[in-house]
């Protein structure tokens, strides 16, 4: 049992601790790095009793928190400084270069890296380094930082010291609302880029189309209805939101391989100069919350999903679709939104259903179909160019060429001045006759094929017998397209239950 002087003893060893705790504190305080005493010069406090705030970007947004900070940070050469020492730019945390018990980081020089700023254009911006702000009158610090994903670090941060925690609030709304304004993504063209690392995917920067009107030879009215309802609702959109109307619109423009849907849209990229645009085509398509976020941001913009039915039925990491990932996204933005969705598909048939048990989504559904007589005589004139082929050849070769695109009449004009130039002479009618006679024989369907064709007599195969194939039996994954003879699938389909395609 315990007496008073035990008692007594017990509490003077437990003041003892707790003194002792004290010191440690205090001395660990006390024990700043060069880094931490630049800090408290600035900030005039001691930056271990500081919180830190952090903001976290997209590694392509780095460059327009760049131009922002600059802006906040002005011409003071004393007010951007790097830090050297171990690895510390790649893991630590702004609080470990203040005070560590193990390491002492220092002063040293500041990392920069390339960003683009544009197709052909590139700004150096800090990866690595601290800036030393006055922000209303007030002490700023920013650490600022790329992303590595080489190292787990997938987005750029910006983590910031403030005395003033309500200033800390204040100076990130200035950054971004800075960062949207002297943005470089605006009115640009981009694309998305998966990492190698598997991080997120980076914007990057396209040129934007040449292509005219007169570059898309589609039948007639069909360029016109798509440009009105893409170009034109935006040109409109005083009067559309005056009268309660909402400005987001999604087109799907379907038909065959070859056909024009591509030349379509890069016409509308042309028209749309000051628009921004984010292009995705494959993979890239299943980054498409954050080409949505940027058609918000960057308004006015267009997104293009280009053969969204190759991934209308995969899926990614989640159990969504990818397809409805996009019809959400475009249902997701406000009704004044000036965001137009452009999907291309050569199979409709696929995302017919996706669209159906969303309406609403996509308000305009164009077929481009294969190019009639009239189409097929302008391809062939536009592709013959300056080639000495006459009107009456090329107006008799186009008759011939029922069902083909484009792509076939391209590689006409290559095969026929190809004869000419190895029988030693200037292409003529003769030679353009010979190369049409050549692609139309049997043994050049599958040529066809790949050209674009659609001749229901090549090889006994019809269009309708190319169909998607079945899914494998408790996988719920999609397959290839394969040809299918016919009657075929009239068999499958009396098979019994224990077949691997249903």
């Amino acid at each position: 049992m315990l007496d008073d002087a035990d008692r007594d003893l017990m509490r003077a060893f437990a003041r003892f601790l707790d003194h002792a705790n004290d010191l440690a504190a205090t001395e660990q305080r006390a024990t700043l790095t060069p880094i931490g005493e630049r800090l408290r010069d600035h900030l005039g406090a001691d930056p271990q009793t500081i919180p830190v705030v952090t903001e976290e970007l997209a590694d392509h947004r780095l460059v327009d928190a760049d131009i922002a900070l600059d802006e906040l940070t002005g011409s003071d050469p004393d007010a951007l400084v790097g830090i050297a020492g171990d690895d510390g730019r790649f893991h630590s945390s702004i609080s470990e270069f203040v005070a560590h018990a193990h390491t002492r980081w220092s002063l040293g020089p500041v990392s920069y890296a390339a960003r683009a700023t544009g197709p052909d254009t590139t700004r150096r911006v800090v990866s690595f380094g601290l800036r030393l702000i006055t922000f209303e009158g007030a002490p700023v610090v920013v650490l600022q930082r790329g992303a590595k994903p080489e190292y787990g670090r997938s987005s750029a941060t910006l983590e910031v010291l403030a005395v003033d925690q309500d200033l800390a609030t204040t100076f990130l709304t200035r950054v971004r609302a800075l960062m949207i304004e002297r943005s470089v993504l605006r009115g640009q063209v981009l694309s998305f880029v998966q990492s190698q690392y598997g991080a997120d995917a980076g914007a990057t920067f396209l040129r934007r189309p040449d292509t005219t009107a007169d570059d898309v030879v589609l039948a007639d009215g069909v360029l016109d209805e798509v440009v009105a309802h893409v170009v034109g609702i935006g040109e409109q959109r005083e009067a559309l939101l005056a009268a309660g109307q909402h400005l987001k619109r999604g087109v799907l423009l379907y038909g065959p391989p070859g056909t024009g849907k591509t030349l379509t849209i890069r016409h509308l990229l042309h028209r749309t100069e000051g628009v921004t645009a984010v292009l995705l085509t494959g993979s890239s398509i299943a980054a498409i919350g954050a080409a949505a976020e940027v058609a918000r941001t960057f308004q006015p913009s267009i997104v293009v999903l280009e053969d969204i039915d190759i991934v209308a039925m995969e899926r990614d990491m989640t159990p969504q679709p990818l397809l409805l990932d996009a019809l959400d996204a475009l249902d997701g933005l406000d009704g004044d939104a000036d965001v137009a969705f452009v999907m291309t598909t050569n199979r409709v048939s696929v995302l017919e259903r996706a669209l159906a048990d969303r309406p609403g989504r996509v308000d305009l559904a164009v077929e481009v179909p294969l190019p009639g007589l009239p189409e097929r005589t302008r391809l062939f004139r536009r592709y013959a160019g300056a080639l000495p082929f006459s009107d009456e050849v090329l107006a008799q070769a186009a008759e011939r060429a029922e069902g083909t695109t484009g792509s076939f009449a391209k590689e006409l004009m290559r095969r026929s001045v190809l004869g000419a130039a190895m029988r030693g002479g200037e292409p003529s009618d003769a030679d353009l006759l010979d190369a049409l006679e050549s692609l139309l024989t049997a043994r050049s369907a599958l040529t066809r094929k790949l050209l674009g064709t659609r001749r229901g007599d090549d090889d006994g195969i019809e269009p309708e017998d190319v169909v998607d194939f079945a899914f494998v039996a408790g996988q719920g994954e999609p397959g290839f397209p394969v040809i299918v003879p016919a009657g075929a699938l009239d068999a499958l389909e009396e098979d019994d239950d224990d077949s691997p395609v249903r």
